[in-house]
């Protein structure tokens, strides 16, 4: 086999990301390449930039790009060689968001959050004066000492959970959850009068995550960060535990918060586009 043959068969095989079969579309796959070289960082790009990042030389990206722009889903910029993703790309993406399923779409993110440090990550929701566990995901061995599952419910007063969706409801909203039932010391650190509830809420919204260490049960630590809508109204939140006995406080929060951070936002996505009400 010649060195032109070996090159044409290789083409014929490889769509250019390591695939290696023969029901591939070759003209389908770059056409794909095209469209994945577009980012929020590289909104507009020239024909030549779009040939570099999908691997295509100028002839064959051109004549892509135009096939794009004549079925609409590229546009080119008025009065400049610069090209960008029209509407019907974009419809694409939104119709793929509408069908997520949240609690679906929430396990490989609760998945990603248990590891070394956190034994177990819930979503959980507000209904009525307590907490109500929607999702959840733990280590297969736990040390945490609590039998939590999916519809368990704890009172929001007193738990990390409960204090990140409080911190963000309306003032009125806050009060009338926080009076919906007795408050008593669960363990000695409970924080029970309302007084004392509200200055740990203001610290839960300057840092953007709550807090608790032990106050629910002994030898138990919950960090948890509110998933949020556009307006800042809770749909929920999403939490991470470990048993105290695994580390100082500090060492938890400080492998926690990034990661719960990030899987706040990425759950306040999912809960936009699927429709969810939020809490507030």
């Amino acid at each position: 086999m010649t060195a032109v043959s070996k090159a044409k068969s290789k083409r014929a095989i490889d769509p250019g990301n390591g695939t290696n079969t023969k029901s591939t579309v070759l003209s389908l796959a770059k056409g794909l390449r095209v469209l994945e070289s577009f980012s929020a960082r590289e909104s507009e790009q020239t024909l030549s930039q779009i040939a570099a990042k999908a691997g295509l030389n100028a002839g064959t990206a051109f004549r892509v790009v135009k096939t794009f722009v004549t079925l609409g889903y590229l546009r080119q910029i008025d009065g400049a060689k610069r090209y960008r993703l029209a509407m019907k790309a974009l419809d694409l993406g939104f119709s793929a968001l509408a069908a997520m399923d949240p609690h679906e779409s929430s396990r490989p993110i609760l998945r990603s959050l248990v590891g070394e440090v956190s034994e177990a990550a819930s979503v959980c929701v507000l209904e009525g004066a307590d907490v109500v566990y929607i999702e959840r995901v733990q280590a297969g061995w736990m040390r945490l000492g609590v039998n939590v599952r999916v519809g368990s419910r704890i009172p929001a007063y007193c738990t990390a959970a409960g204090h990140a969706i409080l911190a963000h409801l309306p003032s009125e909203r806050r009060l009338e959850v926080l009076r919906l039932r007795e408050r008593v010391k669960l363990t000695p650190r409970t924080l029970v009068t309302i007084a004392e509830i509200e200055r740990r809420l203001d610290r839960v919204r300057k840092l953007g995550y709550a807090l608790s260490d032990q106050e629910t049960i002994p030898g138990l630590r919950v960090l948890a960060a509110p998933i949020l809508d556009a307006d800042g109204h809770p749909y929920g939140a999403v939490s991470v535990a470990a048993p105290s006995m695994a580390g100082s406080v500090d060492d938890f929060v400080a492998a926690s918060v990034a990661p719960l951070g990030r899987a706040a936002l990425e759950l306040s996505r999912i809960f936009r586009v699927s429709g969810a009400a939020s809490t507030a």
